[in-house]
């Protein structure tokens, strides 16, 4: 296979021939607005669509669990403790709980990091048992609907099953208090236990100003083919390997570790960033988990995602053009990867860097401070207030019950 390069990065596919030069694919490219409902939703404004009133907790789930761990404001779970910020500040917050359409619950159930910064959701379950027992004891609103009018942000690797671990995750199931409400989680997976009807999707945290620091001239060529960075397997938890990631990082390894089109490792240079923005398209298989920060960066940096996760739920899913933006490989088509990418005419890859460039796709996918219209905050709100008005059947009768406050392991139930 030939591989060159000139003073820009172009496509060309003919036969077993990739050329670059033919056509150029620079990050400067005009930008294109999303057609039809799917720009309509991304730029909707919630204000003045719904009322949400906060509750107010005892410090102790959430600032001072911050207070503890000050690592918690920037990994990729934290979007649950900038949520509680822009609530408190937000316009569509309530002081009044009688006139409000959503009650929000700030409980931060990921900043419980190990040395190495990763999460444990061991205590979240408890914890969240907690936060709920005194809701429903203190204020009457819970108990009218069982929270069918509350939501959570549950941003775990699976959401409100609580476990990283995917067999785990499925055993434990949802949290039964949770059964009713509206989850607000980055995971996203249709048929899969973890995912309940009427989540709301969203994205993993990633850090605006970080990102905003190592962005390159708008002209510089996108000279990289294929760019991925991160493990292809996980040797301390599946040291048998296969069922890291369902084999397809392995599969990325294998098939393409010496494929000079791609540019694939497990280190993590400081360039990282930068790289995305010389690359055309960059990989964002499943983990343990179907979703990861890659998907943001991608967006942000204007590189073509190439979605390899099956059955995979991404976020803002009404909003953001998904099937336009990116590409999506089956886990089990890993292996023709490159037939794939390099199959996709030029014409094509221009038209979806040109959706890219659009500053309202990219900054749906943010959660930045100060906030700004349109971004992740308001898309979350959108969600909720095309939820609106509730069916009236939410509402239980006096006396009655729905949720099994016993159910779910033995551990779950001990005093958090």
């Amino acid at each position: 296979m030939d591989f060159w390069k000139v003073g820009f990065v172009g496509l060309l596919c003919a036969a077993s021939v990739f050329a670059i030069g033919a056509v150029e694919l620079g990050r400067h490219q005009p930008t294109e607005r999303i057609s039809g409902s799917a720009g309509d939703v991304l730029e909707d404004d919630p204000v003045g669509r719904l009322k949400v009133f906060v509750y107010e907790l005892p410090s102790k789930y959430n600032k001072k669990i911050l207070q503890k761990d000050p690592r918690c404001l920037t990994h990729m779970f934290a979007a649950e403790i900038f949520m509680h910020r822009f609530l408190l500040s937000s316009p569509v917050r309530t002081l009044n709980p009688e006139e409000a359409d959503w009650f929000y619950t700030p409980v931060y159930t990921t900043c419980d990091l190990t040395p190495n910064g990763l999460p444990l959701p061991f205590k979240s379950p408890r914890m969240m048992r907690s936060a709920i027992q005194l809701i429903s004891s203190n204020w009457p609103y819970w108990n009218r609907t069982e929270g069918a009018d509350h939501f959570f942000v549950t941003p775990h690797d699976f959401g409100a099953c609580f476990h990283y671990l995917e067999e785990k995750a499925i055993e434990r199931g949802i949290l039964p208090l949770l059964q009713r409400a509206t989850l607000v989680q980055t995971f996203g997976q249709r048929n899969h236990v973890c995912l309940k009807e009427g989540s709301i999707t969203i994205p993993p945290y990633a850090p605006p100003q970080k990102m905003h620091a190592h962005l390159i001239p708008e002209k510089t060529p996108r000279s990289i083919f294929v760019y991925f960075r991160g493990l292809f397997y996980d040797v301390g938890n599946d040291p048998e390997g296969g069922y890291y990631a369902r084999g397809a990082r392995a599969a990325v390894w294998e098939n393409f570790k010496n494929n000079p089109l791609f540019d694939i490792s497990t280190e993590h240079p400081t360039t990282y960033y930068e790289d995305m923005q010389r690359a055309v398209f960059c990989l964002c298989p499943l983990g343990w988990a179907p979703w990861s920060p890659r998907l943001v960066e991608a967006v942000i940096f204007g590189c073509i995602p190439v979605i390899i996760a099956d059955d995979i739920v991404l976020p803002f899913a009404d909003a953001i053009p998904w099937e336009e933006i990116g590409v999506f490989v089956d886990e089990k088509d890993v292996p023709q990867l490159d037939t794939i990418l390099t199959s996709i005419p030029p014409e094509v890859i221009l038209r979806k860097q040109r959706l890219l460039a659009n500053p309202s796709m990219k900054q749906a996918m943010l959660f930045p401070q100060p906030v700004q219209p349109g971004d992740a905050f308001h898309q979350v709100l959108n969600g909720l207030a095309r939820k609106l008005p509730h069916d009236r059947s939410i509402f239980l009768k006096p006396g009655e019950k729905v949720l099994n406050w016993t159910a779910g392991p033995v551990g779950d139930l001990k005093p958090w």
